[in-house]
C-alpha cells in the first residue's frame, strides 16, 4: 500500500550526495550568480545612466534584465544556504511560494522576449512611425500585461499544487521546488492536473513563440527588400542580439521542458534545469553587452564615472 504523508517540509536533493563535491559547487553556483547579477545589473546601470539608451528596445531590456535576476535569485542562493548549512529543508508554504515566483519570472523572459520582437518589428517594419506607435504609455502597458499573465500562470499552478492533500514523499530530486516533481509526489491520481499543468505551460510558450515568429517573418520579409546589402545588414544588426538570446533561452527551455515530460530519471532533470535557470540569465548581459556597441559604449561612460 502507498504511504500517504501529509506535509509540512519537504527535502530538496540537490545534484550529489557527495560532501566532497559540495564545496566546489557552492564556489561554482556562487561565481555564477554573481556573474549574473553583476552582469545584469550594469546592464541596468548603463541604459538609465545613458539618455541615448532611453529608448524603448533598452526599457524592455532593462526589465529583462531585472527579470533575469529575480529568475536566478529564486532558486540559486537557497541552494548555496543549503550546501553551507548542511541542510536541504524547505517548508511547504517556502516550496510554494519559490514554485510560484519561479514560474513568474519564467513566464516574464518568455513575455518579454516576444514584446522586444514586437519592438523589433516596428523599427524595421514601420521607422517612420516608430516613435508613435511604441509611445513611452505602450511600452509600459506591454510590460505590465506581461507580468500580469505571467502572475497568472504561476498562481493557476499554484491552485494545482493546492488541490494536492497527501503525499508519497518527501523528497524532491532537484535544487529547488519543481512543479511537475511536486505533482509526481502526490499520492492521489494528478494525470488531470499534470494535463492542465503542461497544458498551460505549452499555450503560455506557443502564444510566445508564436508572436516572435511572426515578428521575424515581418523582419525578414522587409530586410529582403532592402536593397543595398550594407542597408540590410544593419537592418539584421539591430535584432541580432535579442535573436541570439530568444534561440538560447527556447533551445534550453524546450529541452528541459521535453525532458521532464518523458525523463525517467529526476537528477538529470535536475542537471539539464541548471542550464535554463543559472547559464541562460548568465549568458544574456555577456550576449548584448558583446554585441551592441551603443550598450558597450554607456557601459564604458558609466564605469568612467564611479572609478
Amino acid at each position: 500500500l502507498m504511504n500517504k504523508i501529509s506535509v509540512s517540509e519537504f527535502f530538496l536533493l540537490g545534484f550529489s550526495d557527495d560532501t566532497e563535491l559540495q564545496p566546489l559547487l557552492c564556489v561554482l553556483f556562487l561565481s555564477m550568480y554573481l556573474v549574473t547579477v553583476l552582469g545584469n545589473l550594469l546592464i541596468i546601470l548603463a541604459v538609465t545612466s545613458d539618455p541615448h539608451l532611453h529608448t524603448p528596445m533598452y526599457f524592455f531590456l532593462s526589465n529583462l534584465s531585472l527579470v533575469d535576476i529575480g529568475f536566478i535569485s529564486t532558486t540559486v542562493p537557497k541552494m548555496i544556504v543549503d550546501i553551507q548549512s548542511h541542510s536541504r529543508i524547505i517548508s511547504y508554504g517556502g516550496c510554494l511560494t519559490q514554485m510560484s515566483i519561479f514560474i513568474l519570472f519564467a513566464c516574464m523572459d518568455c513575455m518579454l522576449l516576444t514584446v522586444m520582437a514586437y519592438d523589433r518589428f516596428v523599427a524595421i517594419c514601420h521607422p517612420l512611425h516608430y516613435t508613435v506607435i511604441m509611445n513611452p504609455r505602450l511600452c509600459c502597458s506591454l510590460v505590465l500585461l506581461s507580468f500580469c499573465v505571467s502572475l497568472l500562470d504561476s498562481q493557476v499552478h499554484n491552485v494545482i499544487v493546492l488541490q494536492v492533500t497527501c503525499f508519497k514523499d518527501v523528497e524532491i530530486s532537484s535544487f529547488f521546488c519543481d512543479p511537475s516533481q511536486l505533482l509526481d509526489l502526490a499520492c492521489s491520481d494528478t494525470f488531470t492536473n499534470n494535463i492542465v499543468s503542461y497544458t498551460i505551460g505549452a499555450l503560455t510558450g506557443f502564444l510566445s513563440i508564436s508572436g516572435i515568429i511572426f515578428s521575424y517573418y515581418k523582419i525578414l520579409v522587409s530586410i529582403l527588400r532592402v536593397p543595398s546589402s550594407g542597408g540590410m545588414y544593419k537592418a539584421f544588426a539591430t535584432c541580432g542580439s535579442h535573436l541570439a538570446v530568444v534561440c538560447l533561452f527556447y533551445v534550453i527551455a524546450l529541452d528541459v521542458y521535453l525532458s521532464s515530460a518523458i525523463s525517467q530519471s529526476p537528477r538529470k532533470d535536475a542537471a539539464a534545469s541548471v542550464v535554463y535557470t543559472v547559464v541562460t540569465p548568465m549568458l544574456n548581459p555577456f550576449i548584448y553587452s558583446l554585441r551592441n556597441k551603443d550598450i558597450k559604449r554607456a557601459l564604458w561612460r558609466f564605469l568612467r564615472k564611479i572609478i
